[in-house]
């Protein structure tokens, strides 16, 4: 405030002071709130008993030289007709979360045909490990599953295989797709990948999104050697022709472990689902 000789003095406001406090109230409010959603949008890893000897609170000790994480109905549909169809697997684990559209909250093993994520592991070669994960995964949960799923396993010798879904619509191309042939693959690896790809490279524009890009940008920064494959399809769900797209990975997977001699029809329309043909053009 200034008098009319120039001298400025301090004018003290009440106002200003309780305003500052219910600032101060309202910010603790928020913060409280603010802890209360991140505490419900945790991500929690349960290890089932055989495997939870093996991790140890804050230690990397779960033995894996490679693992392979299906992300999408095909890519997971794809791992159960090609690789789970034998009783040469064992559920070790699953990743519990919540948020808009999941709501995996439970500790206990998902039921059977439950979007979820869950862990298998080979019983002839226990350091191979398998991840389908049909459940969304939130953005703001994208680094905690990435940091918690490979905080628990041992990262050195570890190779990183990633299968994903996504539709043609999000491919970027200035050719017409038109005749083409849909479904294909694509493919991205971490600088640390020094193997060929099975299929072209992804594009430029292209980008990638969700819990597969999450997965290889953890192991970018952490150089593990990674690669991601991309199946653009055209149909809504899980089908037999899109699941077969990924029959190239069969080559590095058959190095890992053995396979069955590859599923009838009968056996692939049993993860796909069955349904009438419609346009998509309001979709």
């Amino acid at each position: 405030m200034a008098t009319f000789f120039g001298e400025v003095l301090s004018v003290y406001s009440r106002a200003v002071e309780e305003d500052d406090d219910e600032l101060d109230d309202e910010n603790e409010e928020d913060e409280q709130i603010r802890r209360e959603i991140e505490e419900k949008r945790e991500v929690y890893i349960e290890w089932y008993p055989d495997v939870t000897q093996s991790v140890s609170s804050g230690n990397c000790t779960l033995q894996c030289s490679d693992l392979i994480i299906a992300v999408g109905p095909n890519a997971s549909g794809f791992l159960s007709a090609y690789v789970l169809n034998t009783e040469s697997w064992d559920a070790v684990g699953h990743v519990s979360l919540w948020n808009e559209k999941s709501r995996c909250t439970s500790r206990q093993p998902p039921l059977p045909g439950e979007p979820a994520c869950r862990f298998y592991r080979h019983r002839d070669n226990p350091s191979v490990l398998m991840c389908q994960s049909t459940c969304y995964v939130a953005e703001d949960q994208l680094f905690q599953w990435a940091d918690k799923v490979f905080g628990s396993l041992l990262n050195r010798g570890l190779n990183v295989m990633v299968l994903s879904d996504s539709p043609v619509a999000e491919y970027k191309t200035p050719d017409n797709l038109y005749g083409s042939a849909v479904p294909f693959l694509r493919s991205l690896k971490s600088s640390a990948f020094k193997d060929q790809a099975l299929c072209p490279a992804l594009e430029q524009p292209n980008i990638l999104t969700g819990l597969p890009a999450a997965v290889l940008s953890h192991c970018q920064v952490h150089r593990i050697p990674a690669v991601l494959y991309q199946c653009y399809t055209d149909v809504i769900g899980p089908d037999t022709v899109t699941m077969e797209t990924y029959k190239p990975a069969l080559t590095s997977l058959s190095k890992l472990v053995k396979l069955e001699p590859c599923p009838s029809a009968d056996a692939l329309r049993r993860f796909a689902k069955v349904s009438e043909a419609q346009s998509n053009l309001y979709t």
